[in-house]
């Protein structure tokens, strides 16, 4: 009678694990897509505001008041003028591979990013995991973006 009161708890443990596995793999993907958004939200790179890169050169959080939806994914301004350039532009201002790590992308896979590892390039911003990464992708900047463009249809294509 033990064994049966164990083991009672232990197969509705499974149970619901299984039951829920749908579930978890289901909005692991969420995020998954053309655009790096997050999972719940689908904000797009990590809530930064793009155009803050080109106007005022480094990041800056943007702000739920001034956000605006996009490719599936919800970008976030600093400013309703910021919000408004974007909707007019929004090819200009949105990072390149879809604001995932440009130096993964240049590798042949997708990785998130930091939103304070950026740069622009030729009026496109590019975005990397981390600074450190960043490092790595500015000694070859020009090979690093041809090999990007070239990867991206196959990365991006993965991602959906």
């Amino acid at each position: 009678m033990g064994n049966m009161m164990t083991a009672l708890p232990y197969n509705r443990l499974v149970l619901f694990v299984f039951l829920l596995l749908p579930l978890f793999a289901a909005l692991g993907t969420a995020a998954a897509g053309e655009i790096n958004a997050s999972t719940f939200g689908k904000v797009a790179i990590e809530g930064t505001d793009p155009v803050a890169y080109f106007t005022e050169g480094h990041a800056v959080e943007g702000k739920k008041a001034h956000a605006v939806e996009w490719r599936g994914a919800v970008w976030r301004f600093s400013s309703e003028a910021n919000r408004k350039a974007f909707e007019a532009e929004p090819a200009r201002y949105a990072p390149q591979y879809g604001g995932y790590c440009a130096w993964a992308v240049s590798r042949g896979y997708s990785a998130s990013i930091d939103p304070k590892a950026w740069r622009i390039v030729d009026d496109k911003l590019y975005l990397n995991y981390s600074k450190n990464v960043q490092k790595d992708w500015q000694q070859d900047i020009v090979g690093n973006i041809a090999k990007g463009d070239a990867n991206w249809p196959k990365v991006k294509a993965e991602l959906e």
